[in-house]
């Protein structure tokens, strides 16, 4: 499965296998859905392991769980609440055929969808608002980005040109309308350059724009202040393997920069989530030299690490990381 995260630089062509309340009244709650796999309203810790394809869980309240369910080199993760039972379902985008499949947890179904071709990206998220993650592709096609989604609360196709071929995507729901809004994040001319980003807010149509980052910062969006919307958040390498990682991020409740020093260059990939079930994302990252989550807790600001997979594996929870 291809490993869109870095572990050094953004976008590594790292290669493996397969990428508040308890119930957060907003968008947000889906990206807390798609890793928690149990409903008990916190995210699981959850790694896939190229040698197998095996989907290794730790569900909070019903251990251990596993599941094979992949293809190696050719599958990217895309869990999600596709049925919208309030668990995360396993799901895969198949980039050589551009089928989507996946196990629906309410019932245990497999599902198999025709949509997208190869080379495109997989975004799937809640556009519709309905409370299930809908299937989407992203395509980036002469000079331009194309949005392909296919919402689950009526089965129609939109299709919405924007952004630019050489953008990262950025989805989130940043006003907070229960939709999630189609974003990007340009980047500057160089990887030392201010990046933009652009999002097209689904509640009134409205372009937001503004500079937050650096061009080789990579997106980590979340909900991180618990207020319903999501807000632009950056993670920043260090310039030498082992330095530190950075995390900047501007909160929409106030429109405060805040900023973390948290993990390690080279060996950390970004997990953020919300593993204490507060309804804000906590900063995260897994470790791939011990297989190791660690996790700042949002609730009281403790540190919790919790060993969990073997060097080589993918954290599930990167898939939102771009």
């Amino acid at each position: 499965m291809k490993r869109f995260l870095t572990l050094s630089g953004k976008f590594g062509a790292l290669l493996a296998c397969v990428s508040l309340l308890t119930v957060s009244i907003s968008a947000q709650s889906s990206l807390r859905k798609a890793l928690d796999f149990d409903n008990d309203g916190r995210a699981d810790y959850t790694v896939i392991r190229p040698s197998n394809n095996v989907w290794h869980t730790l569900r909070t309240t019903e251990g251990y769980s596993g599941t094979q369910f992949g293809i190696s080199n050719d599958d990217v993760p895309t869990p999600g609440d596709y049925d919208g039972d309030g668990r995360g379902d396993i799901a895969v985008w198949r980039d050589s055929n551009g089928v989507w499949y996946r196990f629906n947890s309410s019932n245990n179904a497999f599902v198999a969808i025709q949509f997208g071709i190869s080379g495109d990206e997989a975004v799937a998220r809640d556009y519709d608002g309905d409370g299930k993650t809908d299937v989407a592709v992203v395509r980036r096609s002469n000079g331009s980005m194309f949005w392909y989604i296919l919402n689950s609360s009526n089965g129609s196709f939109s299709a919405t040109q924007f952004g630019v071929a050489t953008d990262y995507t950025a989805p989130g729901d940043y006003d907070g309308d229960l939709k999630f809004d189609l974003a990007v994040q340009r980047p500057g001319a160089s990887p030392t350059s201010n990046a933009t980003f652009f999002i097209l807010n689904s509640s009134n149509g409205g372009l937001s724009a503004g500079p937050f980052g650096l061009t080789n910062d990579m997106v980590v969006p979340g909900d991180y202040d618990g207020d319903g919307k999501t807000d632009i958040a950056v993670v920043r390498e260090g310039t030498t393997p082992s330095s530190n990682l950075y995390w900047f991020i501007l909160r929409s409740s106030d429109g405060q920069f805040v900023a973390y020093q948290f993990g390690i260059t080279g060996s950390d990939l970004n997990a953020q989530a919300d593993y204490d079930g507060d309804g804000k994302t906590d900063v995260a990252v897994w470790r791939d030299t011990n297989g190791t989550f660690y996790v700042l807790r949002s609730t009281d600001g403790g540190l919790a690490a919790v060993q969990w997979g073997t060097p080589s594996d993918f954290p599930i929870a990167s898939y939102d990381t771009h």
